[in-house]
């Protein structure tokens, strides 16, 4: 296994290396057009940084950090113009009105999913735009303080610029690789990749979502700074056109969403390239930078969809066989703190708790004028494994829903622990203590399975070793321990149950919904996972299981609850029900009657 020590400072002594290398370079470009571009690169690679750590991270497109980056542009000109502050202290305060511009446009837009979010994003830049060209702001050209230049950043030399646009860079990649180690990488990672899925393991989406565009828009603002001081004129157009918020988009789609190589190789490979065939061929072919950026899109859309980063990574992926539960370096985590030895299959006698811990009391949900579920009551107690069971369209699924805060009750309460969670959100209902599983599993397919259970860990872990301690023991419990370091995306289907088994255990819920966790699976996989939920009921896990696979189930279940029509029809142990005349026809059929007369 790799040292902590080592896997933290690999990227960082890359992102490093990669500053020097580039820096040795500009020192020795002598050509000021060059000098220029050595500055511009940089620039581009941090506005491509800033929408990769709120889109490329969470998956929400923005077609707007050009408003983000516009204004800080315009704060910084106006602020040297109007009352003489130096860009030392205008770019940093650029950045936080850069900030507070992205948590203000989060509150409301964040309402909005998918390609509405990213038009409702698009319209932001839109209106700067009209608003500044109003104002009487077409133009802003920021005088030259020949006697003061040190302190007005007007610099002759242009590689100045470029070595602070360097710094900026390596500030900004620094910052995306500490945010991918870390939980609010894995959260934004998890939301991208999932919502439902991640606000079950606890996730509060929205404010992770706001806090990547806070973070986002101060990145922005104080680049967009820099990039009015290196340019000396500011125009609307130029600040806050649609192709400013494009660029961004794909410089990093070029090199690779979701990366914090991503955004750079994109800049340094495109932008240079662009402005080069812009000056040898821009009056032969206006808009030339334009076609190129149109055709890096093409390309990397044919070739490699998710960007050249991840494509290299996951043929470089595809020759490492490394052994063991290590990671790669940039997605180690540590996972070998002490555990207690898991319990073993074997059903043993457990003891029956009289104490309630989930409680439902006449819960009703209707759909128009379908009642899915219509005043349900029933209660769970401690160490309890409840099975609840009947016919396609009863209900059961939009009962879990309700239970952990998908669905919202029409009437009713549900009581956990003595408490009314009714009005909670997801997130919040797994934090008091209910776990979930899906009927159609939903795994962080980008994310190993370590990451995966982590996400999952952190609800009730305020530290990262203790998050992977306890994502440690959850999959040791399901056994997938052995093979923590693979993606999600290539497990077979009894492994993704188990990962989602794992990934709710690590949670430490008080009480674990399962939503047909056998569904799709073969005999000997049933055999496994049946093994496995057997030996969290004889640890005292409390369990509410929804399947259909009643072979299964009588091993499985203390008591049944069955309904019907969203009504619950028969509640008992597994050998009254199983002999219930009305459930048999409700929902075994005449197989089971003639099976078992």
């Amino acid at each position: 296994m790799i040292p902590r020590t080592n896997i933290l400072a690999r990227p960082t002594l890359l992102i490093v290396l990669f500053g020097l290398i580039y820096a040795l370079i500009t020192a020795f470009v002598e050509n000021s057009y060059y000098q220029l571009i050595m500055a511009v690169v940089p620039i581009w690679a941090v506005m491509g940084l800033s929408w990769n750590v709120l889109s490329g991270y969470s998956g929400y497109v923005s077609f707007g950090h050009a408003a983000f980056f516009g204004l800080g542009a315009y704060f910084v000109a106006l602020a040297q113009i109007k009352f003489g502050i130096t860009p030392w202290l205008s770019i940093p305060l650029a950045g936080v009105l850069g900030g507070v511009a992205g948590l203000l446009v989060g509150i409301p837009t964040f309402r909005l999913r998918g390609h509405y979010f990213a038009l409702a994003m698009l319209a932001y830049p839109l209106a700067f735009l009209y608003l500044f060209e109003w104002l009487g702001y077409q133009e802003l050209a920021m005088p030259m303080m020949r006697d003061e230049p040190l302190k007005y950043m007007q610099f002759a030399d242009t590689r100045i610029y470029a070595y602070l646009a360097l710094a900026l860079m390596l500030g900004a990649m620094l910052l995306s690789s500490a945010i991918e180690r870390s939980r609010f990488g894995l959260s934004l990672m998890a939301i991208k990749q999932d919502e439902a899925a991640a606000e079950a393991a606890g996730i509060n989406t929205l404010g992770w979502k706001l806090k990547a565009i806070t973070l986002s828009g101060a990145m922005a603002g104080a680049i967009g700074g820099l990039y009015a001081v290196l340019l000396l004129i500011v125009t609307p157009p130029a600040v806050f056109g649609m192709l400013v918020s494009a660029q961004a988009l794909i410089l990093a789609m070029f090199g690779g969403v979701g990366s914090l190589w991503g955004a750079v190789i994109g800049a340094v490979v495109l932008v240079p390239l662009s402005e080069f065939l812009h000056a040898r061929l821009g009056n032969l072919i206006p808009g030339i930078q334009g076609v190129v950026y149109g055709l890096a899109i093409v390309v990397v859309i044919l070739i490699a969809p998710e960007g050249i980063f991840w494509k290299v990574k996951d043929l470089l992926r595809k020759r490492q066989h490394a052994p063991g539960v290590s990671l790669a370096a940039d997605q180690q985590v540590e996972l070998d703190q002490p555990v207690a030895q898991p319990v073993s299959p074997e059903r043993v006698g457990r003891k029956k708790s009289e104490v309630v811990v989930l409680e439902a009391k006449n819960l009703s949900k209707a759909f128009g004028g379908l009642k899915a579920v219509q005043n349900v009551s029933l209660n769970v107690r401690q160490g309890e494994v409840l099975g609840i069971i009947g016919p396609n369209g009863a209900g059961k699924t939009t009962f879990f829903n309700l239970l952990n805060g998908f669905i919202r009750p029409d009437s009713g309460e549900i009581i956990l622990n003595g408490k009314n969670i009714v009005g909670k959100l997801p997130y919040q209902t797994c934090q008091a203590g209910v776990g979930r599983t899906f009927q159609v599993v939903r795994p962080f397919r980008r994310m190993s399975i370590a990451q995966n259970v982590i996400v999952g860990a952190y609800v009730q872990s305020s530290t990262a070793p203790q998050a992977q301690a306890a994502a440690r023991q959850a999959m040791e419990q399901v056994g997938l321990l052995e093979q923590s370091e693979r993606l999600a995306g290539e497990l077979s289907n009894k492994d993704l149950r188990l990962l989602e088994l794992a990934r709710a255990l690590a949670g430490k819920p008080e009480v674990l919904l399962l939503d047909e966790t056998l569904a799709g699976l073969g005999s000997t996989e049933v055999e496994a996972l049946i093994v496995v939920i057997r030996s969290l009921a004889d640890a005292g896990m409390t369990i509410v299981i929804i399947e259909h696979t009643m072979q299964a189930m009588v091993r499985l279940v203390d008591r049944f609850v069955v309904l019907d029509h969203g009504a619950v029809l028969a509640e008992g142990s597994p050998d009254t029900i199983t002999r219930n005349p009305a459930v048999i026809d409700a929902y075994l059929g005449k197989k089971w009657r003639d099976a078992n007369a």
